[in-house]
C-alpha cells in the first residue's frame, strides 16, 4: 500500500513539474514575443534613464532658505525662492483640483447606481432571461473596452473643452467596469438563503432583495470606493486632452516649460490621491465591519 501511494505521489509530482515547466516556457515565449513587437530594449532603457532624471531635476523649484517663508516685497510681488513664489498659481490650481475631484465623485456615484441595476440583469443566478443577460453583458463589455481617453477625445469634439466630456467618459467606462465586477460578485453569492426564501414562498424579487443583496452590498461599496480612486487618477489624465480639471493645468505647464509649476501640480495630485486612498481604505473597512 505504501509503495502504491509513493508511486502515485511521484506520478503526481512529475505531472506537476511537467505542467509548471510547460506553462513557464509558454509564458517566457509570450513575454519575449511581446517584448520584440513592443521594441523593448533594456540597453535603451538604461542608457536613456538619465534623461528622465534630468527632467525631474528641472521640475524641482529653486528655493532659498533665507527667503523661504518670506512674504511679498514692497511692490507686492512674491520674492523669488520663497514658497509663495513657487505656489503663485495655487489660486488657479486648487479650484481645478476640486473640479477634478467632483468629476470623479459624480462619475463614480452615477456609475455605481446604474451598474448595480445592470449587474442583477447580467448575473446567471438572478432569474434574468438569457437574451437580456447576453445584451447587458455585451453592452458593458463595449463600454469598458473603449479607454477613458478615447471616450474623452470623442466627447471633447462633441461638447467642447470642459468638465462635461470628462464626466461622461469616466461614467461610461466605469459603468462597464463596475457592472462586470458586480455581476461576478452576485454569481459567487451563496444560494442557501435564496433556497430558504423560496421554500417559504418568496417570489423572485424577494429572493434577490433579501437573499442576494445583503451578501453583495458590502462588496459593491468596496468596489465603488476603489473605483473612486481610479477615477480621480484617470480624470487627471483626461485633462490632458481638454476634458477639464487639474490635468489640463498640468498639460499647459508642460507645454509652456513652467517646470516649477509642473512639480507643484504633481505635488497637489499626489497629496489628494494619497488622502483619497487612505480615506477610501478606511471607509471600505468600516463598511465591511458593519456588514
Amino acid at each position: 500500500m505504501d509503495k502504491q501511494f509513493e508511486l502515485y505521489y511521484h506520478q503526481v509530482r512529475s505531472k506537476q513539474k511537467r505542467d509548471a515547466l510547460m506553462w513557464s516556457g509558454l509564458l517566457m515565449v509570450l513575454y519575449l514575443t511581446s517584448g520584440y513587437f513592443a521594441e523593448f530594449s533594456l540597453t535603451k532603457v538604461i542608457t536613456s534613464a538619465p534623461h528622465f532624471f534630468d527632467y525631474l531635476a528641472d521640475t524641482i523649484p529653486v528655493l532659498k532658505w533665507d527667503v523661504l517663508f518670506a512674504g511679498r516685497d514692497a511692490n507686492g510681488h512674491a520674492i523669488e525662492g520663497s514658497l509663495i513664489y513657487w505656489g503663485y498659481r495655487l489660486p488657479i490650481q486648487l479650484p481645478l483640483l476640486w473640479e477634478t475631484f467632483c468629476v470623479a465623485m459624480a462619475a463614480t456615484v452615477v456609475s455605481a447606481i446604474i451598474a448595480s441595476f445592470l449587474a442583477f440583469f447580467a448575473a446567471n443566478n438572478t432569474y434574468a432571461p438569457a437574451g437580456l443577460r447576453w445584451a447587458v453583458r455585451s453592452f458593458v463589455a463595449f463600454l469598458r473596452t473603449m479607454p477613458e481617453l478615447a471616450w474623452a477625445v470623442m466627447f471633447v469634439m462633441a461638447y467642447g473643452v470642459g468638465a462635461l466630456p470628462g464626466f461622461i467618459a469616466l461614467a461610461l467606462h466605469t459603468i462597464g467596469s463596475l457592472t462586470k465586477l458586480f455581476y461576478e460578485s452576485i454569481e459567487t453569492a451563496s444560494m442557501e438563503p435564496v433556497r430558504g426564501l423560496r421554500a417559504c414562498g418568496g417570489n423572485r424579487w424577494e429572493n434577490v432583495r433579501f437573499g442576494i443583496w445583503p451578501q453583495v452590498k458590502p462588496i459593491f461599496m468596496s468596489y465603488s470606493f476603489l473605483r473612486l480612486e481610479v477615477n480621480f487618477r484617470s480624470s487627471t489624465v483626461l485633462g490632458l486632452v481638454g476634458a477639464g480639471g487639474i490635468g489640463q493645468e498640468l498639460m499647459t505647464n508642460i507645454k509652456l516649460d513652467r517646470y516649477d509649476q509642473v512639480s507643484m501640480t504633481l505635488l497637489l495630485i499626489i497629496i489628494v490621491v494619497s488622502a483619497l486612498d487612505s480615506l477610501s481604505g478606511y471607509l471600505r473597512k468600516k463598511v465591511l465591519e458593519e456588514s
